[in-house]
């Protein structure tokens, strides 16, 4: 008999489970409180409940523990200080999609490397988010891969779903069983429509099948998530964050007999991934606010300094602080766009 499967298969190594890393890093009761008090404060924003300005802010990607430590410490303040009007999250994204081939992100190559020790990353990764929100500071991540959130998913306080995997009915799946709020983001095309379809589908029920707390497959069925909103990132055609896009959103939303609920990225393509523009669409998001409340808040990159850096060969050269993937606005450049947010809203 003829071998047919796994023809191109190298090896295949047990995966820790979710109640093994759970067991490992187990979640403190003041990470559970940040997590529980949050998730509620941003389904509220983002219905419209709550008036605050939601700032999802923070590293584009996460590849060094210290470093996203100190930048966390850092952003915690802030926090604090503008709470009363500005609801700040920050972003810890621990995988990255790519068009061809790269770095996926620290849970699926922690090293560096190539060498892809994905239980080192997984718990990398649980081991970061449970000190972050131990320090009451909210966290916010991509969901890439539909097995990961089984690990990491009970310490985050919202998500998003790539422009890339919007339209993937596995993702909308996914989110329909998630507990916290998601943003769809608009395809890389820019189109808006497909995030409104991701949204209605995501707010419905599912039965899909995914792994429980001990590893083992089984079937997911879910109630639906109801705290699905839109992410304006831009597309191939350039930027999107003018108010002819969010009118063009309202009325897709009003069409689909939902309430308009969006966020703006302020990187990406409305920024053309050059940081120092990122401040530009901020201001005008916080302009167009004024007329219209279906803008409930923004994404920004940012880092301990700004820019990026290629990964090098020699890991120990690496700039500390410095993106390894897009670029991101530094610190300094960070508080004055808090700053200047807080005051514009009030």
């Amino acid at each position: 008999m003829q071998k047919t499967n796994n023809l191109r298969i190298l090896t295949v190594e047990r995966a820790i489970s979710p109640d093994e890393l759970r067991a490992e890093f187990p979640m403190t009761d003041k990470s559970s409180e940040t997590v529980f008090k949050s998730r509620e404060i941003v389904k509220n924003i983002v219905e419209g409940r709550d008036k605050r300005f939601l700032a999802i802010t923070g590293p584009c990607s996460i590849h060094d523990e210290n470093a996203a430590l100190e930048y966390a410490e850092k952003l915690n303040k802030l926090r604090l200080k503008y709470e009363d009007s500005l609801y700040i999250v920050m972003r810890v994204y621990f995988e990255k999609p790519r068009t061809t081939v790269g770095w996926r992100g620290m849970i699926i190559d922690p090293e560096l490397d190539g060498s892809y020790n994905i239980n080192m990353g997984l718990k990398k990764a649980r081991n970061l988010l449970q000190k972050i929100t131990n320090m009451g500071l909210p966290t916010a991540t991509e969901v890439l891969d539909p097995i990961i959130p089984q690990y990491t998913a009970e310490l985050l306080s919202w998500a998003a779903v790539g422009a890339r995997t919007t339209e993937s009915q596995t993702h909308r799946n996914m989110v329909s069983g998630l507990s916290m709020p998601v943003g769809f983001k608009n395809g890389t095309d820019g189109s808006i429509e497909k995030a409104i379809n991701a949204i209605e589908s995501a707010r419905s029920p599912h039965s899909f099948l995914g792994i429980d707390d001990d590893g083992r497959t089984c079937i997911l069925s879910t109630a639906g998530n109801e705290a699905t909103h839109l992410i304006l990132r831009g597309g191939v055609v350039g930027p999107n964050y003018y108010e002819e896009t969010v009118e063009e959103a309202e009325d897709l939303f009003k069409d689909n007999n939902m309430e308009a609920s969006m966020i703006v990225d302020c990187s990406h393509a409305n920024s053309g991934k050059k940081h120092q523009k990122q401040f530009r669409v901020l201001r005008s998001v916080l302009e167009q606010r004024r007329r219209h409340d279906s803008i409930k808040g923004v994404m920004i990159e940012s880092n301990l300094f700004e820019g990026n850096q290629k990964i090098a060969v020699d890991i120990s050269k690496l700039a500390y602080g410095v993106s390894i993937t897009d670029e991101c606005v530094g610190w300094d450049e960070t508080e004055r766009m808090m700053d200047y947010a807080w005051r514009e809203l009030n």
